[in-house]
């Protein structure tokens, strides 16, 4: 793979995502798309960039973006945002929402589905009351081949055994082709949907809570502040935005604050202090 190949798929993967390949990636570009040459026939990582070049809005544009993408989760990654949902966030909004009776969440680039079906667990396990609420609960990526495995709920036994407690893999998911799935009422809750993030509208209404987290760290300051302004106009106004731990909105986007539960650290739109 020639330097200017490296930057073909740089250029193609930041146009396509925003997402930002840092100049010492070439290693681990060219590892991603042997394979995908070696499925489509080209004899090289180099065959498979000229085949783009000469076909740039070919579905193959598509299948290079996507093995560029992290895919990277597991179940409750992280815990502390989720005990933050348990213990305040999820209390304060049903009590703010009882007349609506309205709650929705969104999980952006969600991968495999891990996440948004942490929090429909959660929800079940915890908050038996919102079954007769109107509960939306998005999961959106970039990449059809994740989207697919997410709504399928099926995770190998190495899946399972990351972040997942035992009580809750018996309770919410079934063996499966040396494997598990999860169960149908729970994959039901979850509605998957593409979304890129740099979309220049969201195609969403107003959303009380965002898990976008581990992903702010692919862009670059201006694709970054570009989505957090996204953000705020789908975020409701007492709404909540987590991100990952080694991410923030702090000198990219002044409209949000941070707010603190115990270990979890999460953002709102200033002026909606408690």
């Amino acid at each position: 793979m020639t330097n200017s190949d490296f930057n073909y798929i740089r250029k193609l993967v930041r146009d396509r995502t925003g997402v930002v390949l840092s100049e010492d990636k070439q290693y681990l570009v060219e590892s991603r798309l042997i394979g995908l040459a070696k499925q489509v026939g080209a004899n090289s990582v180099k065959s498979l960039v000229a085949q783009l070049q000469q076909k740039p809005f070919h579905p193959l544009c598509q299948s290079v973006v996507e093995a560029m993408m992290t895919t990277e989760t597991f179940f409750f990654r992280d815990n502390n945002p989720f005990q933050a949902l348990k213990n305040a966030i999820i209390p304060e909004l049903i009590q703010q929402r009882q007349t609506e009776r309205h709650l929705t969440i969104w999980c952006a680039a969600c991968s495999s589905g891990q996440e948004p079906y942490s929090i429909a667990m959660l929800l079940r396990e915890h908050f038996p009351a919102l079954t007769t609420w109107r509960v939306q609960l998005i999961a959106s990526d970039i990449s059809d081949v994740m989207l697919n495995r997410a709504r399928s709920g099926y995770y190998h036994p190495h899946e399972m055994n990351r972040g997942l407690p035992l009580n809750l893999r018996q309770k919410y998911f079934e063996p499966k082709s040396q494997g598990w799935t999860i169960k149908p009422d729970i994959r039901q809750m979850v509605e998957f949907r593409p979304i890129n993030l740099t979309e220049t509208v969201l195609p969403l209404s107003q959303v009380d809570i965002i898990f976008l987290r581990n992903v702010l760290i692919y862009f670059d300051i201006e694709m970054k502040q570009e989505i957090l302004a996204r953000l705020r106009r789908v975020l409701q106004p007492d709404g909540y935005l987590f991100l990952g731990g080694g991410e923030t909105t702090v000198n990219l986007d002044n409209a949000f604050e941070p707010v603190q539960f115990d270990n979890a650290v999460c953002y709102k739109l200033r002026g909606n202090e408690e």
